[in-house]
């Protein structure tokens, strides 16, 4: 069970988890990366945050109040 900090950002290999990593990092939300970036194109996923040139992210409140909807 994954424990979202409170406020903050979250980089997409922690919402769709990265088995490569060292440990493996599980998924938030199962998805694979194509998938993720279809359903943010599509707006069933929240838009990111550009924190940087190289750098996007999405807000934890974004991912809590997508599943919460899910939960619902």
């Amino acid at each position: 069970m994954h424990t979202l900090p409170e406020t903050g950002y979250l980089r997409l290999s922690q919402i769709i988890g990265n088995p490569k990593a060292d440990p493996p990092q599980p998924p938030i939300i199962p998805v694979s990366k194509s998938t993720w970036w279809d359903g943010v194109k599509a707006g069933r996923f929240p838009a990111p945050v550009k924190l940087g040139p190289r750098i996007t992210a999405w807000r934890v409140e974004d991912i809590r109040d997508l599943l919460r909807q899910w939960g619902s």
